[in-house]
């Protein structure tokens, strides 16, 4: 029986229950994973259950799973992929590595944790292979076309034209002519890049982002009949959007969340703003009422 400190056994019981836990979200993973993502899942669940055992001789005691973390992680998965799923549940992972490391004096083993937690981050969850991360690009280029544009061209109208139901079934066909724009360009655009990516599913998640952000922008104007507020609920809808967008980029592709998400606000807010000037001048100098 190993000798252990009261304080160095909980951390010892904590981690032991984040390993069984992160077994069975891997576990669960991969059950609904198919091919190299299925095998790679099995993989790193195998692993969080020899480290469960590691803790467990130290312990000498049983310790049950999270079971709503495991839920939770199956449904981000669903909703988000699975590589959003997994890099969020590790992102706790370098703290523990940090607490790990001052256990290596009581706990040796810890040593052969901290490597093969390294391992799932830098190598195994690189193997996992998620369609929609190859169209990241595509995805990106129909959401900041949408929140520039249409946000620009919906705060523009607000002003000149000053009714609820014009302005949004303007922005509506607006923003419908446009995603198929986008979805025809990115199409043309893959198409002639040889030994690049599918250019029909290229323009599929550009066009399904495009119109997305379309109804984030448009839906308030055909909801409120105050003009000025469905404009500030579709301002509210655009920082939303681009915040959990950023968040999602930020996650999978290992981006700073803060600048990337400065830099959307910042360009998608000023030209909505310059639109909404550029309305106002036009209703005052052109006289235009409807």
């Amino acid at each position: 029986m190993h000798n252990i400190d009261p304080g160095t056994m909980n951390a010892l019981l904590a981690f032991q229950r984040n390993e069984i836990t992160e077994h069975f979200v891997y576990k669960r993973l991969s059950a609904i994973a198919k091919g190299r993502n299925c095998e790679t899942l099995k993989r790193i669940s195998d692993d969080e259950l020899k480290h469960y055992n590691t803790w467990k001789r130290y312990t000498g005691k049983d310790v049950p799973p999270d079971s709503l973390k495991v839920m939770k992680y199956v449904l981000i998965s669903r909703v988000a992929g699975l590589t959003f799923a997994i890099k969020s549940m590790e992102s706790g992972e370098e703290k523990a590595q940090d607490v790990y490391k001052g256990l290596l004096k009581a706990v040796p083993e810890a040593k052969a944790v901290i490597a093969d937690e390294g391992k799932h981050e830098k190598y195994l969850i690189g193997m996992i292979d998620e369609e929609k991360l190859e169209y990241v690009g595509s995805m990106v280029l129909g959401l900041n076309d949408a929140l520039v544009e249409l946000t620009g061209a919906i705060a523009g109208l607000t002003l000149a034209l000053k009714n609820t139901r014009i302005v949004g079934t303007a922005g509506l066909i607006t923003g419908i002519a446009a995603a198929l724009s986008m979805m025809s360009s990115e199409y043309l655009s893959k198409k002639s890049e040889p030994g690049g990516k599918n250019p029909l599913k290229a323009a599929f998640y550009t066009g399904v982002t495009y119109f997305l952000a379309v109804l984030a922008i448009v839906i308030p104007f055909f909801v409120f009949k105050n003009i000025y507020f469905a404009l500030a609920e579709t301002v509210l809808n655009v920082i939303i959007l681009i915040f959990i967008f950023t968040y999602f980029i930020s996650v999978t592709k290992d981006q700073p969340f803060g600048r990337r998400l400065s830099e959307m606000l910042a360009i998608s807010l000023s030209v909505a703003a310059i639109s909404f000037l550029i309305g106002f001048l036009i209703n005052r100098f052109l006289h235009i009422s409807v």
